[in-house]
């Protein structure tokens, strides 16, 4: 398929990619063949780092031609013959055997996908991070511009997509595309990944995949992280969209329970690199440190550290804490915070 037929293709389809920020991928196609750099690599973000979401795991298991023919159209439409897979121990250790002779076959058309095997991190999966990785530095973000992708590897551009935007790339290219993307369902009866419509509300999704619970909750969208929180009612007009996850609590979850698998998990998977970060994700697991069920949360000063991190961590990771705390505390809650 010549180049600017697939672009096409992908745009029609209103592609947009699956890692969360849901830029339209013919965009982020053009601006990285528009650049004059005579070599440029394509990236498989197999990472997968946020709490419970393993819809890139499932689709590796399932659909792992799928994925490897997206990094080939990608790799067509750039002129490459070059390209990382970039993917968590622990998935590798389960897919080597599915992956290994798929690349393999690569290979032997021409084609060189580098597998670059990294410890699970939340960190791991952030642009410039995963970027320093591949080249040997610490797995954590980049201060310097431009961007990560034009600087990329070794100073060649790249074009980095997650494991599900390049499965869509394929079915995108073999007229197989349909406005659905997978989803991870957590705290429901069944849980497990299911293919969801991107134009469905949550609770219809859970309906539809028999999955509305049959007691009182809220639900966090989007990632076990960083998602943010909604009520059953409100569930009923929430969009899926780019949602990788829909993860269901008891209403009798407490605060303290709730906020203590984000701060904690933020505070574990902190890089380090910038204060706001990690600093504020320590202050906010001390907080909590000598709580029971019966104390009262210390929201007033839970409130300015998410801002700060919010406003002035370095990337995008550690300023995701605010959405999840603040829609807790307004949605279920019903306070500002």
């Amino acid at each position: 398929m010549l180049g600017d037929e697939l672009l096409a293709k992908i745009e029609q389809a209103g592609l947009v990619g699956r890692g969360g920020a849901a830029f339209p991928v013919h965009l982020k196609w053009k601006r990285i063949k528009d650049l004059p750099d005579p070599k440029k690599y394509v990236v498989c973000n197999a990472s997968e780092g946020e709490i419970g979401v393993q819809k890139d795991l499932y689709i590796l298991q399932n659909f792992p031609e799928k994925v490897i023919k997206g990094m080939l159209f990608a790799m067509d439409f750039l002129s490459t013959k070059e390209a990382y897979f970039y993917i968590n121990k622990n998935y590798y250790q389960k897919l080597k055997e599915k992956i290994d002779p798929l690349l393999a076959a690569c290979r032997e058309k021409g084609y060189l996908i580098n597998v670059f095997v990294e410890e699970p991190s939340y960190i791991g999966g952030e642009t410039g991070a995963l970027l320093n990785a591949i080249e040997g530095k610490k797995t954590q973000p980049r201060f310097e511009k431009p961007s990560p992708s034009i600087k990329g590897i070794f100073g060649c551009p790249v074009l980095l997509h997650n494991v599900e935007t390049l499965y869509d790339v394929a079915r995108v290219a073999m007229d197989e595309f349909e406005k659905t993307r997978f989803s991870t369902m957590l705290g429901v009866k069944n849980e497990g990944v299911y293919k969801v419509e991107t134009d469905e509300k949550v609770a219809e999704a859970l309906r539809k995949t028999n999955n509305y619970p049959d007691f009182e909750f809220f639900v966090q969208v989007g990632g076990g992280a960083s998602g943010e929180v909604f009520t059953s009612e409100q569930a009923e007009t929430v969009d899926i969209n780019n949602c990788g996850s829909i993860e269901i609590y008891k209403i009798e979850t407490t605060s303290l329970q709730f906020l203590n698998k984000i701060f904690n998990f933020y505070e574990k998977e902190s890089c380090g690199i910038c204060t706001p970060c990690r600093d504020g994700s320590w202050q906010l697991k001390e907080l909590l440190k000598n709580l029971d069920e019966n104390s009262e949360i210390p929201w007033s000063k839970i409130s300015p550290i998410i801002e700060v991190m919010e406003k002035t961590s370095f990337c995008a990771l550690g300023k995701s804490i605010a959405p999840p705390v603040r829609s807790y505390a307004k949605n279920v809650l019903g306070m500002e915070i």
